[in-house]
């Protein structure tokens, strides 16, 4: 029996637990080192709006950049990610409070990472779901069964969904479209790709 049959994830309601047909999963969204991956962003959080361009910068393998400045240029934040290190390089007083500065690197960490061991998959009618596990929280990757892209991954602990971030893409490996929600803080970010295709 899946361990989360008896959980009240609703993420897995109607889910059925297959045998593995892989040991990671694939993240594409940004993976690629010769793309500078631009967005138009809105982050509303506790009511207090941000908007301007998210800059995701693959530098090497295992190294992201993720810079969110305004539309004049001044900087939001600025993070650097290598591996699993996490370095703040800026972030903008309004928004430089520890839980606040957590919940976006653990936000954008989710997003940018490419490969992670799969723990258990599930399948549906329309998606094959892996779940990763990293930190005690899980990972829930949904693949679309038709084009296989990933429409949206799921962060949860064992009893309750964390975070939620859906993915639209019309060209292969590369998201147009990108909302993280919250489930349990006022934190919403909107990403719509900037550059033309």
């Amino acid at each position: 029996m899946s361990l989360f049959t008896s959980c009240s994830l609703k993420t897995t309601e109607g889910l059925r637990s297959v045998t593995l047909d892989k040991t990671e999963v694939f993240n594409p969204y940004f993976s690629n080192s010769t793309t500078d991956y631009v967005y138009k962003a809105k982050i509303n959080i506790y009511g207090r709006y941000f908007g301007g361009i998210l800059i995701v910068k693959k530098l090497k393998p295992d190294t992201h950049r993720v810079v969110f400045t305004t539309e004049f240029g001044s900087k939001i934040f600025d993070f650097l990610y290598e591996d699993d290190t996490f370095t703040k390089n800026f972030v903008v007083e309004d928004l430089n409070k520890k839980f606040i500065v957590n919940t976006l690197r653990n936000d954008f960490k989710i997003l940018i990472s490419e490969r992670t061991e799969v723990k258990e998959q599930f399948a549906s009618g329309n998606n094959t779901v892996y779940r990763t596990e990293t930190n005690n929280r899980f990972n829930f990757y949904f693949f679309d069964k038709s084009g296989n892209s990933l429409e949206r991954i799921v962060n949860s602990s064992k009893r309750k969904e964390k975070v939620e971030i859906v993915f639209s893409s019309e060209v292969k490996n590369v998201a147009q479209t990108i909302k993280i929600n919250h489930a349990n803080i006022k934190l919403l970010i909107d990403l719509e790709y900037f550059k033309k295709l």
